[in-house]
């Protein structure tokens, strides 16, 4: 194969790209897809051509396309290098009783509520421009977990971008379109794929790793969307686990009610990460791309302790801290364990795109202040478990899983009624526009 490709490989069909495409059929779960990739690669880069004897490939992608879908080897061969980067706490997988993709309606409504704004700020916003070099538009959903909420967002995003070309009348140059779902390795992909719309009106396919570092190719996405994904932290701050430290958290599992060394913790470890995130979005991103966020957070001026979020997740260590006085388990495990989850305001987060300077703030809105249907405590609970489930199997025994989410029930049911009532939050809709390189050095680009 690599004498072929060094006799008949044309390079010449990247001119219009600065990505290399290989697509694998059948890869199944082995290691040998792996490595027929890993030799096409290497021989796509060795080859030279005779005008220009150094030719310069800045970055290869490869799309699977599963035929099976068992994921178990692709995700043990990533799974070093995502750990490297992050701690990874996927949504409860599968569609049981106790699964994301049954407790996921109050992500779902804020998502409603986002769905009119982002359709008029496509029809604004949106360059047709940027996809001058291709018939491919290419949206990526960061955090997508297993659906349907993913699903609803891009189909609408589609919806917008074809309304935009039919508004300048360019129907017959509406682009085909990628759609990327992303998530952490360990993500439920064989329900994300199993679960595709039919009728779907775009290529699907799976990214696995953490949108804190880089996921495509440079300048290869036009549009990036994230909903209620970007409140979870790569990681838990070191300082907070580690006795010697003054923001050593004891006793507790998240930052609220804490000292304010915890507090000022779990602030720089989002500002690290925002960065981190925006940064790499900065680079995979076309210029004039959009970028669509979603967040929850509290509102300006609102003390991290009235959270409504904070409020909750404390109440759930409360619970924690019971069963180790009853010596279910053991306060040590209490202690070692945080939420990896941060709750921002609109300034923090205006202030984190400013500091990295590549996108332009287009829009931010209050969807809204208060959940729309008040989940009960049943619901709140399998809210809960099913966004924490993870965090909580990765430090306990799978067997107080149960004990712990009946007590947090029992108790939800004593104070809910007050935790609205008192308890501040909000979800914030932000659009981002990469901003354009202009200078005699730099000209701009699609």
């Amino acid at each position: 194969m690599n004498e072929e490709i060094a006799e008949k490989l044309d390079i010449g069909i990247v001119v219009s790209s600065n990505t290399y495409c290989i697509v694998d059929l059948g890869c199944s779960a082995g290691p040998y897809t792996f490595a027929a990739v890993n030799n096409i690669i290497k021989a796509v880069k060795s080859k030279q051509r005779p005008y220009f004897p150094n030719p310069k490939i800045s970055s290869v992608t490869l799309m699977i396309m599963r035929e099976l879908y068992n994921k178990t080897t692709l995700r043990e061969e990533t799974a070093k290098e995502s750990r490297e980067l992050s701690e990874a706490y996927p949504m409860a997988g599968g569609d049981g009783l106790h699964s994301y993709a049954n407790n996921s309606s109050l992500q779902r409504e804020a998502l409603d509520l986002a769905k009119v704004i982002m359709m008029k700020e496509i029809a604004e916003k949106l360059e047709t421009e940027t996809v001058v070099c291709s018939n491919t538009f290419c949206i990526a959903d960061l955090g997508c977990s297993v659906g349907p909420n993913t699903f609803a967002a891009v189909e609408k995003i589609i919806e917008g971008v074809k309304l935009k070309y039919e508004s300048l009348g360019l129907v017959s140059e509406i682009p085909e379109f990628q759609v990327f779902f992303n998530d952490h390795v360990t993500n439920d992909f064989n329900l994300l794929f199993t679960s595709l719309p039919q009728d779907k009106p775009y290529y699907a396919a799976g990214v696995p790793g953490s949108f804190y570092g880089r996921l495509f190719p440079e300048a290869s996405i036009h549009f990036f969307h994230s909903s209620t994904s970007l409140q979870w932290l790569s990681r838990v701050p070191k300082e907070v686990v580690n006795k010697t430290s003054p923001a050593w958290n004891k006793g507790r599992i998240h930052y609220s009610n804490s000292r304010v060394e915890v507090i000022q913790a779990y602030k720089a470890q989002f500002d690290e990460d925002m960065e981190r995130f925006l940064q790499a979005r900065a680079l995979e991103i076309v210029y004039g791309g959009l970028m669509v966020l979603i967040i929850p957070g509290i509102p300006n001026g609102a003390s991290h302790s009235q959270s409504l979020e904070n409020m909750i997740y404390d109440l759930l260590g409360s619970c924690l801290m019971d069963m180790a006085q009853k010596e279910i388990i053991q306060e040590e495990k209490v202690d070692s364990i945080n939420i990896p989850a941060y709750f921002t305001t609109p300034q923090e987060l205006e202030a984190a795109v400013e500091r990295n300077g590549c996108f332009n703030i287009e829009r931010t809105e209050i969807l809204r202040e208060a959940w729309g249907t008040l989940p009960n405590a049943h619901q709140a609970a399998s809210h809960i478990r099913a966004c924490m489930g993870g965090v909580i199997k990765q430090h306990f025994k799978d067997d107080i899983i149960d004990k712990l989410f009946d007590l947090y029930h029992k108790k939800l049911e004593e104070t809910l009624p007050f935790v609205f009532e008192s308890g501040k939050r909000m979800d914030l809709f932000v659009l981002l526009k990469r901003k354009p390189i202009i200078s005699p050095f730099f000209p701009l680009k699609y």
